[in-house]
């Protein structure tokens, strides 16, 4: 099974990185208020980074780096070439 990390702009403008099989219906979660409690007071706005190719266990970590960064580092993760969407910020 192949997991994916992606990151979620905010109605806040802040950042919200996670994991999951199917991005399609994550984002789905986090728009019906059934995701992360991240989102209660916040709206998922649109998906701005997403990197494929891990098993469960490099995602995990690799999502744990990410929400280690400063908001610019991850922001300069969005523009970068290991985005694996078309619209950038």
């Amino acid at each position: 099974m192949s997991w994916q990390v992606y990151m979620i702009i905010c109605s806040d403008n802040s950042l919200y990185t996670g994991i999951t099989t199917d991005v399609q219906r994550r984002f789905s979660q986090h728009l019906a208020g059934t995701g992360a409690k991240y989102f209660r007071g916040r709206i998922p706005h649109r998906l701005v980074y997403l990197e494929g190719g891990h098993n469960r266990s490099t995602a995990s970590r690799r999502e744990a780096q990410i929400k280690k960064l400063r908001s610019d580092e991850k922001r300069q993760l969005i523009v970068s070439t290991a985005n694996q969407i078309d619209q950038k910020m």
